[in-house]
Formats: structure tokens, C-alpha cells, sequence
């Protein structure tokens, strides 16, 4: 079977186990769909949006050429029909489905991709814009150095969209499921997804279906209520007196009384800590390389559910890569000796390190953990501080040499961690480059043996390890609490993504009378 065919059956099959699923839905049950997350200032821009919670909501308003299965976050087929690949692997020719329409009842068009992938690359603050690189003449056309004609993006027709690569590409269409790459209309508050969004005001969403969608018929949702709460007690309250269906994240699980609700799982990411490569010293690996050597390992990971020690969560198939673990202050003070020697300055010459921060108590205690640790060193840590609101969109602009990140990957794939670290990415914040480094990615990319391209990657990041770049902290850990019984299509995955369009109501919860008088009991127990 070749390789189109392969995708197409196997695209197929997940769409029927889904659809089989789903067939036996009581139409009479569906209702109001009620979910409560953090209190978040949303973007809702595909384009721009850059947070989990953000993805999570704008893969119910948007959609592009492929979506998520809600299990096993294969891609399968949304917008496009299906694709046809060039013996070089280096044109990918897409059919769009006929009834492919927004929400205000404009067909959805291979023209429409073109006009919506174009519009993120000329979108300055588009973060995942440059995963479309591999692109001829994309990330030209980014940098504002060729006209969009000269993009390899063409619309053959109106169902006919070809997309010419420099190199092979065997990951676009897992990156096609990203958000960032759904189609947009040139019109505010119209939409291509399989929600609508009526209303949005204080700390509250209202979302309907939407009636043009192409799937509109497997979309058993009427509307979804999204309110935004830190109050962990009250947000248990709600989901015990059944006024909400699914809290995400904010949550006192002890005040939960139906404990097979709460869902709790590792995520494909990760929490470090990494050096920018702005200012002298801290833009040479021999000096970052002794200070990692100092860093007090046990203590810095001390609280964390699951320890990380290398930037990328071990997915299956990907190679062991050795991760930061040894704490030697003697080698770092050898390390920083020979770093000072190599630059030409003098043994006893201090360096300044600024750290910026939230001012949280975490980041707080890392401040201290790590002044106490590079202080042998010759090295006095500063810090700055920033509200947490405004911590992230800071960085590219703040003139601080380490910062605190924490990463959940955007499509399954080691590469959607090592993006962060690429030349020329609109995801690295760092300003890190390193040939080496680039080498492995590009390889990787080019390969459609999939042993190969995890071997290369992680080849890769050894190379940003052995850098002295980022200092892993812990993977990150989702908590939710829906209930299974009442709840089908949502599913824990790696991503902790759940399209909308597949969550339905499968039985009848209890009334809020009773599940208040069980909560009422159960409070009273001695």
C-alpha cells in the first residue's frame, strides 16, 4: 500500500471507530454543555493564540485541512478530502470538501487556505508561523524579503490547493492540526469550526453549533457555556451540585465527591528554566555550561509530580537521551575558571546574571536555590520581575539572560519541542543557534522512516543539552474532572487536547437536588 493509500485507510478508520461511537447518541439528552477553566485573559486569534487553554477552546471555533482524533491525536481529515504526494515528497496536493462552509454560509475554498496561511505568515507576532518553513519561499515571504506570489501556497482551483516543499515535509499534516494553521475568514465572528461564538463578556463564553458547519450532523453539543474561575472550592461545589459538566484544572479534588471524575495524567510538556543568548557572557556555551554544572538538581525538582531531566517527554519510539542530573560544585568552579581563561578575563572578575520572574513563590525559591549555588562562581544573580499576567508576551523584548518557561507540544512529535530552539523560529525566544542542531532538524524532516527521524531529533537534543541552554524542571501534569459515565468522546490524551465537536451527553446525571443532598451528607459525616 503506498503512502497516500496508507493515510486514507487508516484516516478512514478513525473516522468510522468515532462515528461508531457516536452513532447510538440519545439526541434527547443533549443540552448545554458547561465547562469551567482558569481565569485567562483569551486570545482567540489562531493566528496569535500561544496558550493550552487557548487551543483548547479555538479548536471548537476553527478548523483547517486536518483535526485531532480526540484519542490518539492522529490526524485525520477535516477541511481537506484527502492529499496526493509527489514522488520527491516535495508537493503535497489537497482536495477540499465540497461542503465546506463558514459559518456565515461562504463556501470554504482552496483559496481560503492560501489567503489564511498567508495571513500568518505576514503576522509579525504569529509564534508558530515558521513551522511552515519547509514551505518554498515561506519563511522569505515572513521576513518580509519576497511578494506572496513567490510562496509555494496555490489555490489550482476551488478544491485544489498544492503545496510545494524545499524538502520533505513527512510531519505537515500533524502540524496542519495545529490551530495557528485553521482557516479564517477575512471577517471578524465568523467562523470555520464546528462552534460559533455567540458571546464573550466578564468571565464568561457562550459557544453554539454551528449550523454551516461541513460535520454539523455529528455534532451533538447545542451550545457550551466556558466561565473562568480560581475559586478551587467553589468550582468542586459546582461539579458535585451538577451546575457544571467539566472543570478543567482548577480544582480541590478532596472537596470532589465522585473521585472516578477526576482524571489526572502526564502531558506532553515540560517546565524549564533557559539562558538567552543576548548579552555577553551568558552567549557562550562554556560559561552556561558552568553554571549547569552547580545547579542543586534534587533541590530545584524537589516538588514536582514528574521530574524531568531532558527537555522532551520520552515519547514511545524515541530514543533515550542522557538528561541533566549531576550537581559537582568543584567541576563548575574548573568549568568557570577555564571559561574566564578562554575570554581573557580575569579569575576573579564578577559576572552579573539577570534572572527574570513573576515574583510567585516558586519562581522565588528558585531565585535562591540558584544564587546560593553559582555565588562560588564569581557569578551575582539579579532579578527582575514582571506581572504573571504579562510574563511571556515580556520576554522577547526583556533584556534579562535567564527565564522560566513551560511548554505542552502542539502536535505529537519530538519536533514540536525542538521548534523552540531552531535559527530562524518564531518560537525561539532564546536566540540560540547552533549548526549541529539545525542539521538534525533538517534531516529529520526530510525522512519518512520514522525510527530515523526520532534518532535524528534526539541527536538534536543532545546537542541543545550539551549546550547548556535549558535546565529541565518537571513534565507537566493536567487534571480535569468529568464525569465518564454521563460524558462520551472526551478522552485523556498526550496534548490534553478535547475537540468539542465530539463530546456528547450519553446518559441522564443525577438532578442537582440530588447530588446537593449526597454533598450535604456527606459534609455532615463525623
Amino acid at each position: 500500500m503506498n503512502f497516500k493509500s496508507l493515510f486514507v485507510a487508516v484516516a478512514v478508520f478513525f473516522c468510522i471507530t468515532i462515528v461508531s461511537a457516536q452513532e447510538n447518541v440519545d439526541t434527547s439528552l443533549q443540552r448545554n454543555f458547561v465547562i469551567i477553566g482558569a481565569e485567562h485573559l483569551y486570545d482567540l486569534n489562531p493566528h496569535t493564540a500561544n496558550y493550552s487553554a487557548e487551543a483548547q477552546i479555538l479548536s471548537g471555533l476553527y478548523e483547517g485541512l486536518y483535526s485531532y482524533d480526540p484519542k490518539t491525536l492522529d490526524p485525520v481529515p477535516a477541511l481537506a478530502t484527502e492529499f496526493k504526494l509527489s514522488r520527491n515528497k516535495k508537493r503535497w496536493t489537497f482536495t477540499i470538501r465540497e461542503n465546506a462552509k463558514f459559518s456565515n454560509g461562504e463556501p470554504i475554498t482552496a483559496y481560503s487556505v492560501r489567503d489564511s496561511w498567508l495571513t500568518l505568515l505576514a503576522t509579525a507576532s504569529a509564534p508558530y508561523a515558521s513551522l511552515l518553513d519547509p514551505v518554498t519561499g515561506a519563511a522569505a515571504f515572513r521576513l518580509g524579503r519576497v511578494k506572496s506570489d513567490a510562496v509555494g501556497i496555490i489555490a489550482r482551483d476551488e478544491r485544489t490547493l498544492v503545496v510545494n516543499l524545499d524538502t520533505p515535509t513527512a510531519h505537515l499534516q500533524r502540524i496542519l492540526c495545529h490551530h495557528a494553521f485553521s482557516i479564517v475568514h477575512g471577517k471578524k465572528n465568523v467562523f470555520s469550526g464546528a462552534f460559533v461564538l455567540k458571546s464573550q463578556h466578564d468571565k464568561k463564553m457562550e459557544l453554539e453549533k454551528n449550523q454551516q458547519y461541513w460535520d454539523a450532523e455529528h455534532v451533538y453539543l447545542p451550545s457550551i457555556t466556558i466561565e473562568s474561575s480560581n475559586d478551587l472550592k467553589e468550582n468542586a461545589w459546582k461539579m458535585n451540585t451538577g451546575s457544571v459538566d467539566w472543570v478543567s484544572g482548577m480544582l480541590d479534588t478532596t472537596a470532589v465527591l465522585n473521585k472516578n471524575a477526576i482524571r489526572i495524567a502526564a502531558e506532553y510538556g515540560t517546565e524549564y528554566l533557559f539562558f538567552s543568548c543576548k548579552n555577553a557572557p551568558w552567549d557562550n556555551a562554556d560559561f552556561r555550561n558552568a553554571l549547569v554544572a552547580a545547579v542543586p538538581w534534587e533541590e530545584l525538582r524537589k516538588s514536582s509530580l514528574v521530574q524531568a531531566f531532558t527537555l522532551v517527554y520520552p515519547l514511545a519510539g524515541y530514543p533515550s537521551v542522557e538528561g541533566l542530573k549531576d550537581t559537582s560544585i568543584e567541576d563548575a568552579q574548573d568549568l568557570m575558571a577555564l571559561a574566564k581563561e578562554k575570554a581573557g578575563m580575569s579569575a576573579t572578575e564578577k559576572l552579573v546574571l539577570t534572572f527574570g520572574i513573576t515574583g510567585s513563590e516558586r519562581m522565588k525559591k528558585e531565585v535562591e536555590l540558584l544564587k546560593a549555588a553559582w555565588e562560588p562562581l564569581g557569578v551575582e544573580l539579579k532579578v527582575q520581575t514582571t506581572p504573571e499576567e504579562r510574563y511571556l508576551l515580556s520576554i522577547p523584548s526583556w533584556n534579562a539572560d535567564l527565564f522560566s518557561y513551560s511548554w505542552i507540544g502542539d502536535f505529537a512529535d519530538p519536533l514540536a519541542f525542538l521548534e523552540l530552539f531552531r535559527e530562524g523560529s518564531t518560537l525561539n525566544q532564546s536566540k540560540w543557534h547552533n549548526s549541529d542542531y539545525n542539521r538534525f532538524l533538517e534531516k529529520a524532516s526530510e525522512t519518512n522512516d520514522a525510527t530515523e527521524h526520532n534518532k535524528l531529533l534526539a541527536e538534536a537534543e543532545r546537542v541543545l543539552l550539551d549546550d547548556g541552554v535549558v535546565l529541565p524542571i518537571s513534565h507537566s501534569v493536567c487534571l480535569h474532572a468529568i464525569n465518564p459515565e454521563t460524558i462520551g468522546g472526551w478522552y485523556t490524551n498526550a496534548l490534553d487536547i478535547h475537540p468539542f465537536k465530539y463530546i456528547y451527553f450519553k446518559n441522564e446525571p443525577k438532578t442537582q437536588e440530588e447530588s446537593f443532598m449526597k454533598f450535604c451528607a456527606f459534609k455532615t459525616e463525623p
